[in-house]
């Protein structure tokens, strides 16, 4: 798996594909090709990063006006160039890119050998390929060839498959992993992530789960001769192929820290009203009034959408009383939850793509209960599925570490906790929550200012290869997300953990060489955390403190990070911005690629 790229139209192939690739670098790669139509299938891969790639492109003719390519993020066979796709037939008249998983590849391999076919590469992929051969040598038509393999297979996938018998098309499909098609004037384009769109067209339709189209410069049609570009399918992507450049700072995880204040402002655009202090939350008016009827919430989402969703469990139990449960989605539906129709399963996800995500909104509603979503992507799978829900307004986060949407699902989190506090008609403050929220951007810009701080944090942190993190109620999502932070980007082992259970066993690891980050901002949890700093400085353990309190832990810590003071329900948007700076500034101070980590991809959309 990782990113797809496809074109069929009037002009050159090769420059659009190239330049696909190149903007779905951020998703985390090891490998990567191309291949182009042009009377034969010109075929061109890669180990390695898209420059190996680029320098082989420059040696090989390769026109033509249709074409297919990929960068691959290994998961079957070893980061080799006999591994990259495209991968083709036996013939090399067919060929095809794939994201996903064939769960059942290795019986179809096995059967595939045994009538003659010779394999090429150890990947689950190319079975796909060989499979599409068997049917076009019968005399089946290509899409339908696609669509008879596709019957035999158990998985998932984004499929592209090109032909050179069948000129200026391509066949697409969708199980599971997500495609979209740009529709330009007699030109389209195919991809598994619009942002490798956007430089040409931002009129997109995406493709559902079990469709299969054939996609010409003539237009898109469903197996079965339906056209995919009726009115109510297309979507406008509504952000600017600005918003995927660096914008003269060195790294997206830069960039997109420094976004924070006006992305808070974007998630807070026309749903607050501060006369009232109500939350305006249009994407759930449809079904108010199954809202207001349920019992129960539970909160799904993977890495730093679980932890935001945990702050999410404080928040709406705290500001409207209804009991909340958190769950990884990976484990969702593997433990037969019981939920009814009085239960609320709210999914998160930055790319609305995340395939454990997904597979737990799919169990929520065999199960009858109400699906909502928080994603960042409209249009995606998980903002289709689900009966209603709310979009970050983040625009396109390209660094892989989450950065601003993190900062935004808490901000919509809130939101949503002050809404179903209103449909409770719970007494609650409301006008001093959402007037909190009015002045985070400002609050973070503050911190953003005065980023010179990080720097003493950095020096104690630099030759550490272990640290501790450690936050208390609100606090303790914070810790978790600052340690995964730090793992993501400077490799560094990094634990979050409660403050209380630090004596239940972390505290065995404290020595000199072990240093802590402690969440202790002056909240109703501050002596409490206090008494750990306590524990840690006696045992000789550097401290990092992150507080609204300088005077009353400076000479205390190693290092103190001094942040504004919120409401306690608010200050968790706040505690973790210098997390999300220590961690970039550490993987410089590692000579590290902070947009690029090891072995890790922006979206993750297989199980």
């Amino acid at each position: 798996m990782c990113g797809i790229i496809g074109y069929v139209g009037t002009q050159q192939a090769t420059p659009i594909l190239m330049e696909g690739l190149s903007v779905l670098e951020y998703r985390g790669y090891d490998s990567a090709g191309i291949c182009v139509q042009n009377g034969r299938l010109t075929t061109i891969r890669a180990e390695g990063k898209l420059v190996e790639l680029e320098k082989k492109v420059k040696r090989f003719e390769s026109q033509g006006t249709c074409g297919i390519a990929h960068t691959r993020w290994a998961t079957h066979g070893v980061p080799q160039e006999r591994n990259a796709h495209p991968h083709r037939d036996c013939t090399g008249g067919i060929a095809i890119v794939h994201n996903g998983i064939i769960e059942n590849y290795q019986e179809l391999r096995l059967e595939l050998v045994a009538s003659g076919h010779l394999f090429a590469s150890d990947t689950d992929s190319e079975v796909l390929a060989h499979l599409i051969e068997d049917r076009v040598k019968q005399g089946i038509p290509l899409l339908q060839a696609v669509e008879q393999t596709l019957e035999r297979v158990r998985g998932t996938y984004g499929l592209v498959v090109i032909s050179k018998d069948v000129p200026q098309t391509l066949i697409v499909a969708r199980m599971g992993s997500p495609l979209v098609i740009g529709v330009g004037e007699g030109e389209y384009y195919i991809a598994s992530d619009p942002s490798a769109l956007i430089t040409y067209t931002k009129d997109v339709v995406y493709l559902d789960d079990g469709e299969i189209a054939a996609v010409t410069s003539e237009g898109v049609q469903l197996s079965g001769g339906v056209s995919m570009l009726a009115q109510d399918r297309l979507l406008k992507i509504d952000w600017d192929v600005e918003e995927t450049s660096k914008g003269g700072h060195p790294h997206f995880m830069l960039k997109e820290i420094l976004e924070q204040p006006q992305v808070i402002a974007d998630s807070l655009r026309g749903r607050v009203d501060l006369i009232e202090g109500r939350s305006i939350l249009g994407g759930l008016e449809g079904i108010r009034d199954r809202l207001a009827q349920i019992d129960r919430i539970i909160i799904v989402g993977c890495g730093s959408a679980y932890y935001a969703g945990l702050v999410g469990e404080y928040l709406i139990e705290e500001i409207a009383g209804i009991p909340v449960e958190v769950e990884l989605a990976s484990e969702f539906r593997y433990r037969k939850p019981l939920i009814s129709k009085r239960t609320a399963v709210l999914a998160i996800s930055q790319s609305g793509e995340t395939a454990d995500t997904l597979e737990a909104i799919y169990e929520a509603k065999r199960k009858q209960a109400i699906t909502l979503g928080l994603v960042n992507v409209v249009g995606s799978s998980i903002a289709r599925e689900t009966d209603a829900g709310v979009y970050n307004h983040a625009g396109p986060e390209v660094g892989v570490a989450s950065t601003k949407a993190f900062v935004s699902q808490l901000t919509v989190l809130t939101l949503i906790a002050v809404y179903f506090a209103q449909l409770r008609e719970e007494e609650i403050n409301g006008h001093a929550i959402l007037a909190g929220l009015a002045e985070l951007p400002a609050q973070v810009q503050e911190i953003l200012d005065g980023r010179q701080e990080i720097l003493k944090a950095t020096a104690i942190m630099r030759n550490a290869d272990h640290c501790l993190y450690l936050g208390r109620k609100f606090q303790a999502p914070i810790a978790y997300e600052g340690a995964l932070k730090m793992k993501e980007v400077s490799y560094i082992h990094a634990e979050g953990y409660t403050s209380g259970e630090m004596k239940h066993g972390p505290i065995a690891l404290i020595s000199k060489a072990f240093p802590s980050v402690v969440l202790c901002p002056n909240d109703s949890m501050f002596e409490k955390t206090w008494s750990n700093i306590e524990e840690l400085k006696a045992r000789g353990g550097a401290i990092i403190a992150i507080t609204t309190d300088r005077a009353r832990v400076e000479d205390s810590v190693d290092a103190c990070i001094v942040i504004p003071q919120t409401l306690e329900v608010l200050q968790p948007i706040l505690s973790v911005i210098p997390l999300q700076l220590l961690a970039y500034e550490m993987a410089l101070a590692k000579n590290l690629d902070p947009d690029k980590p090891r072995n890790l991809a922006k979206s993750v959309t297989v199980e």
